[in-house]
């Protein structure tokens, strides 16, 4: 008999303790092979330290010395997976919900495409949980990325397993022999963009970055009517035209992705319906500032 795989799922925190119950609530009702849960936690404040030994005592917290961010707080426990010869890990947003057969069908992709390296869940909104919120994402030759039947109903339109060029990072199942050769999340990005790399890393790497719908998961940190704040404005510009610097993706989708910014940067400061949008008008023109001067990871200061 095969013995079962050897799963980890990590789930880096920061604040939220509700949250971060609420999925693991959902992760032990679930299904599926067997695996371990471990809790990175960066730093927080609130009742998440005392609270998560308290109501979970199989789960392994470990703390991180201070707020590494996304990709830095999930890369502590890729290189545990690794350190322990784990098979798979599956990066899991702390505002997530899973299906109860969700790792079993992830699994079984895998299984099925020993080239995958990467494969993910359709992911759908919590506050609105027949909508889609990234059917897999798609990096077109702009290299503006986009999630695929983002915001539309669930009609079963995404019904097969198939490659995609990228995988939103709120969950995705990792091969580990795979992440020996593809490296860690690229912690320049601090935080939105690490994920779109992944998938051009794995795919440059003779990878497969996989889909499949018969996973699913629900994502509460993206609403169906999202307005983000000026932090996620800065990352998202600053990290775009880091992530067209980084795999030499020409001047051209530079010169685009610089002059669409420098549009809503105008429209954010002569027009007067968008004067409320101040703070994201200058979360907008330090990322395009720190852009040209290289500037990468954590930006200083608050945004």
């Amino acid at each position: 008999m095969n013995a079962p795989p050897v799963i980890l799922i990590i789930i880096v925190t920061y604040n939220r303790w509700l949250d971060t119950r609420d999925c693991l609530v959902s992760l032990f009702a679930a299904d599926g092979p067997v695996c371990r849960v471990i809790v990175l936690d960066n730093g927080s404040t609130d009742e998440t330290l005392a609270a998560l030994p308290r109501e979970f005592p199989d789960v392994e917290l470990i703390r991180n010395p201070s707020n590494l961010g996304y990709a830095e707080g999930n890369n502590a426990g890729l290189r545990l997976a690794l350190a322990q010869g784990a098979e798979f890990v599956v990066v899991l947003n702390n505002d997530v919900i899973v299906a109860p057969d969700w790792l079993g069908e992830l699994t079984a992709a895998a299984r099925v495409d020993s080239q995958a390296a990467l494969i993910g869940p359709l992911v759908l909104h919590a506050d609105a949980p027949d909508v889609i919120q990234s059917a897999g994402g798609m990096l077109p030759r702009d290299w503006h990325a986009f999630h695929r039947g983002a915001n539309e109903p669930d009609t079963h339109q995404f019904s097969k397993t198939e490659p995609v060029d990228w995988l939103t990072g709120c969950a995705v199942l990792v091969r580990c022999n795979a992440l020996e050769r593809i490296g860690l999340l690229d912690s320049g990005f601090f935080m939105y963009g690490e994920d779109v790399d992944w998938g051009v890393r794995a795919q440059r790497a003779g990878y497969h970055v996989l889909f499949t719908p018969k996973a699913r998961v629900w994502h509460k940190g993206v609403r169906s009517d999202y307005a983000p704040a000026p932090y996620v404005t800065y990352y998202t510009a600053r990290n775009e035209l880091q992530l067209i610097r980084k795999h030499h993706g020409g001047a051209v989708p530079v010169i685009r992705a610089f002059a669409r910014n420098l549009r809503t940067l105008t429209s954010w400061t002569l027009r007067p319906k968008w004067q409320e949008q101040r703070a994201h008008r200058n979360a907008l023109a330090r990322a395009l500032r720190d852009f040209l001067r290289g500037a990468s990871g954590q930006t200083a200061g608050p945004v």
